[in-house]
């Protein structure tokens, strides 16, 4: 029996792999693949490209609203050290991921690392969880842009009413220009992010400075706040944290726990950096520009976000940002700055705008990686003219704007923290894995202290994990569990991997 077509590529020396659910993919045949005549994504990006992707879909809602929230409601003025801890979570992980692209510059990120690492069946899941964090994050940060259109648009939300349905036509719409925008082309895609990024750069620079003048150091005492008992009525189980459930320490606002629960919440606010890593394979010299792209978006969010905090808890008291309405605007409005309001939503909309898109790019390049894989339909992977590929990308557009524009999330939001951290254990120890059995590959970025900062990076992420809430966590295994569920009804049949294997089997090659 002949092998042909992408069956004979993937018969290479991958197929003499591992047999089964844990069959892997070389890395030099995951480089090759992105060569396929009909399934080739157009290099174009630099490494400003993906910088200005890495600030445009990190520096987002969470800089205007997340802040304040979170530092009236759990963490007080110690919300800058909450964000420190996040980011030191989030470089431990960036610099796995950077020598990952650098070596491996294919579209798909952590799924495509976990295939020539773990195996097919790990890559699922992983792939599985990535659709789940793009496409809640798409969605979620499209309403949120929904909302503060709503705001520049006078208090009038754009939401339409039909009985007791509510649909929310600004999510929509957003979701909509971008599907057009990343048809067109990645390139296009970056110069409107580019654009979007000055806009809010600006802004935050001018939030900046503007509050500091009426910082007060006794506004930050204590940095700490001691710890209360939290109020979640009968629902205090489920939504206290894995850890405080596991511990017995109850749920808490404030204090060290509190402080903890508050850097699992504003790693919400750091999510995105990853995505650069699915834009490596249309990036012009990967070796160098990927990893550029990933460590130095980061720094400068970084450095946004505790200057920021810092700003805004030296401006008021903590405990007059308590509760769920709060944001960075309601303390501009306690010292009479009111017109700091619409600038402040004119910011959020061009940052939300950017993170939107670039999650949205996320999803469709993972969707991309496994269609081509065989692990979803073949079909989805043909790219147009633009080299974009067209059907992933519409559908895409399609079902979160169906999300975004029905759906009340709630606190979903969190289950886009969990898949996260989940892909950055995985990606950290597939760092060890690969340095082990690939001591030869040539890599562009080298993680330094090998095992010692993969390992690190696995418990801080690890650690983040088991702050979030309990309901988080129940909901993300039903997720996951769906996920094998698919991956055995239609991936494991479909795969390219195992039919070059049966092909090979029956061939007796």
């Amino acid at each position: 029996m002949a092998i042909s077509g992408p069956e004979r590529e993937a018969a290479g020396p991958a197929a003499q792999r591992t047999a089964g659910l844990f069959r892997t993919k070389t890395v030099e045949q995951s480089i090759r693949d992105t060569d396929e005549p009909d399934a080739k994504l157009r290099k174009d990006l630099t490494s400003v490209d993906l910088t200005v992707f890495g600030v445009a879909v990190v520096v987002g809602a969470g800089i205007f609203t997340l802040t304040a929230r979170t530092a009236g409601n759990l963490a007080g003025p110690a919300v800058s050290l909450a964000f420190v801890f996040a980011a030191v979570a989030c470089g431990l992980a960036a610099l796995c991921y950077a020598e990952f692209a650098s070596t491996v510059p294919v579209a798909g990120s952590a799924y495509t690392f976990s295939y020539a690492t773990f195996g097919e069946v790990v890559a699922w899941i992983i792939g599985w969880d990535l659709i789940l964090e793009f496409a809640l994050g798409t969605s979620v940060v499209a309403k949120g842009w929904s909302q503060y259109l709503g705001v520049v648009l006078g208090g009038h939300q754009p939401i339409w009413h039909f009985g007791s349905v509510k649909f929310d036509w600004g999510a929509v719409l957003l979701i909509a220009i971008l599907t057009v925008l990343l048809v067109l082309g990645t390139k296009l895609s970056s110069r409107v992010s580019a654009v979007a990024v000055a806009i809010k750069l600006a802004v935050i620079a001018l939030v900046v400075v503007v509050g500091a003048t009426y910082f007060k150091v006794d506004n930050l005492k204590p940095f700490i706040p001691e710890s209360v008992p939290g109020d979640d009525g009968g629902a205090s189980a489920l939504r206290q944290s894995l850890f405080s459930l596991v511990t017995g320490s109850g749920h808490s606002t404030f204090g060290w726990y509190g402080l903890l629960a508050a850097a699992s919440i504003v790693f919400f606010a750091f999510i995105g950096f990853d995505v650069v890593a699915t834009a490596a394979e249309e990036t012009r010299d990967p070796q160098r520009n990927v990893p550029r792209g990933i460590l130095g978006s980061l720094a400068i969010v970084t450095v946004l976000y505790v200057a920021v905090s810092l700003v805004l808890t030296g401006m008021v008291s903590y405990k007059d940002l308590q509760g769920e309405n709060a944001t960075l605007a309601t303390a501009f409005a306690i010292h009479g700055v009111d017109w700091a309001k619409n600038v402040i939503s004119i910011g959020a909309l061009a940052g939300l705008t950017t993170v939107v898109m670039v999650l949205f790019l996320g999803q469709t390049r993972v969707l991309f990686a496994m269609s081509r894989d065989g692990l979803m339909p073949r079909s989805l992977a043909k790219t147009g003219a633009k080299g974009t590929p067209v059907r992933i990308t519409v559908i895409v557009g399609v079902i979160c704007a169906l999300l975004a524009g029905f759906v009340d999330f709630g606190t979903l939001e969190e289950m886009v923290n969990i898949g996260t951290l989940f892909a950055f254990v995985l990606v950290s120890i597939g760092v060890i894995v690969l340095r082990k059995s690939r001591p030869d590959l040539k890599r562009g970025f080298r993680v330094p202290l090998v095992p010692f900062i993969p390992i690190l990076s696995v418990i801080a992420c690890a650690w983040l994990m088991f702050n979030l809430s309990v309901e988080t966590w129940i909901r993300f295994i039903v997720w996951m569990a769906l996920g094998i569920v698919v991956y055995f009804a239609y991936g494991r049949k479909h795969s390219l991997l195992g039919k070059a294997q049966s092909l090979l089997g029956k061939t007796g090659s």
